[in-house]
C-alpha cells in the first residue's frame, strides 16, 4: 500500500509539473494546461478514495497517535 501511495504522489507531482511546463510554453493558448490540472485533480480524488476504501476494508490501520 505504501508503494501505491508513493507512486500516486509521484504521478500527481508529475502532472502538476507538466501543467507548469504547458503554462510556460503555450502561454495559455491551448488546453494542455487545463487538461494536466484536471488529471492532477482526478488523481488526487482517486488517491483519497482509495485511502478511504483501504481503511474501510482494513488494509490500513490508524496508528493511535494522539496529540
Amino acid at each position: 500500500m505504501k508503494i501505491a501511495v508513493a507512486i500516486a504522489f509521484i504521478l500527481i507531482i508529475g502532472s502538476l509539473a507538466s501543467a507548469f511546463y504547458f503554462l510556460m510554453r503555450d502561454k495559455g493558448k491551448s488546453n494542455n494546461t487545463v487538461r494536466a490540472l484536471a488529471v492532477r485533480v482526478g488523481l488526487s480524488i482517486a488517491l483519497f478514495a482509495a485511502l478511504l476504501i483501504a481503511h474501510k476494508l482494513g488494509y490500513i490501520q490508524p496508528t493511535g497517535i494522539r496529540g
